[in-house]
């Protein structure tokens, strides 16, 4: 009965940090790798729980509790990946997956010793955080609660390679009978327990560092979106620039433009022009990444500076949300109208100034707009689309959507 309460300490601990994650990203409306912290430790404790709970003779046990423990990792390495920008390769860890899943499934059915399974889930679970420690360190995020972000890692993925083959030297078989009452089962517990707490306390404290980030820029941030305002996002711009040129990274400049939206303050009010203004901007913030910087630098006029991220990928980032705001439905405005916008992609060169790489994208937004409108330009291309429509041309009229 003793052993079965001490079993519980570390999920429920699990589950505390995964409640105060959720609370701080509401709280702070926070961004969504802080949910990802809680729902990660949320699945954790579940397979957990399941392996306390279910019976050992059960051929399930492993299979149900790596599906759990797996989703667990994914999702947390997904979600410092995120935080520092950086896109973990699903593709990668999706094979380690299936591959330990296969192999556990053949040494399930071989024998009925414990010891084979541990190491190959564990393994599967030491090459995810290996991955993903190889992302960040790949970010340009050098802060120090960067690096123990990246040490807790490191940990994690040592503990999960060597700990299971350095336990069954001293404990040569496990029968899956007595798995619970093994030397492997009673070390498990004690280093689950310091890896969650150690790895809690970073990102917690992470998010607290976040938090206080975002509480400072609040005074930088337009009112109307949340993203950065003009002064703000050149002076983000002038820091960006010479960091990635000494590093070695592509930034992309990407400036949108609103269309006709004289005509909907004209026709429907500022009230109804504000909205669509703040359902672009809330558009742009979910669609970029978190090293990604936008903001609102006139009117109805943006700009995402897209970091690390060559000429073509942020185009097509552009096409994106052009799409996502043609599709929006915008309250005030009357039923079937949408709203289009413009786009035009720059990719600074060596040694260039914020103030021309602006001005590149900015004359592919003028070609955009001179040349129908709701559609993206590529100053690297200007030269093929060199054959656009004249300055002047008659206006279309804003879309209104088919009806279905």
């Amino acid at each position: 009965m003793q052993t079965q309460i001490l079993g519980l300490v570390t999920p429920l601990m699990a589950l505390f940090f995964a409640a105060t994650f959720v609370v701080i990203w509401r709280a702070g409306r926070m961004k969504r790798y802080v949910l990802g912290f809680g729902v990660a430790f949320a699945f954790s404790a579940t397979g957990f729980l399941i392996t306390h709970f279910l019976p050992l003779d059960g051929v399930y046990l492993f299979h149900t509790t790596q599906v759990f423990y797996s989703l667990g990792s994914i999702i947390m390495i997904a979600s410092v990946c995120e935080r520092a920008g950086q896109r973990l390769h699903l593709w990668s860890v999706a094979f380690v997956y299936v591959t330990a899943a296969s192999v556990l499934a053949v040494a399930v059915t071989l024998t009925n010793d414990v010891g084979p399974r541990l190491i190959i889930v564990n393994m599967g679970y030491g090459v995810m955080f290996v991955i993903g420690a190889m992302a960040l360190l790949t970010s340009r995020r050098r802060d120090a609660i960067d690096l123990a972000i990246i040490a807790v890692m490191v940990f994690q993925a040592v503990d999960f390679l060597a700990r299971p083959s350095l336990t069954l030297l001293f404990e040569k078989t496990i029968p899956a009978e007595v798995y619970r009452d093994s030397i492997y089962y009673s070390l498990i517990g004690l280093v689950l327990g310091i890896k969650g707490v150690t790895t809690a306390v970073v990102l917690i404290g992470a998010t607290i560092v976040d938090w206080t980030k975002s509480l400072r820029e609040s005074s930088e941030r337009d009112l109307l979106t949340g993203l950065l305002n003009r002064g703000a996002f050149e002076q983000s711009m002038r820091t960006l620039l010479p960091r990635a040129q000494t590093e070695g990274r592509p930034l992309t400049l990407v400036v949108a433009d609103i269309d006709h939206f004289k005509q909907v303050n004209d026709i429907w009010g500022h009230q109804s022009g504000d909205r669509a203004i703040s359902s672009f901007g809330s558009l742009i913030q979910e669609t970029v990444r978190g090293c990604d910087t936008a903001g609102r630098i006139g009117g109805e006029e943006f700009c995402i500076a897209v970091w690390n991220c060559e000429n073509e990928p942020a185009e097509r980032l552009a096409e994106r949300i052009r799409k996502a705001f043609a599709s929006l439905e915008h309250s005030g405005l009357n039923k079937g109208i949408r709203l289009t916008a413009s786009f035009g992609v720059a990719t600074a060169r060596v040694g260039e100034t914020y103030e021309r790489l602006f001005s590149r994208a900015d004359a592919a937004l003028y070609q955009a707009k001179s040349g129908g409108r709701d559609c993206v330009k590529n100053a690297e291309r200007r030269a093929a689309d060199s054959a656009v429509p004249v300055v002047g041309a008659e206006e279309p009229k804003l879309k209104r959507a088919v009806a279905e």
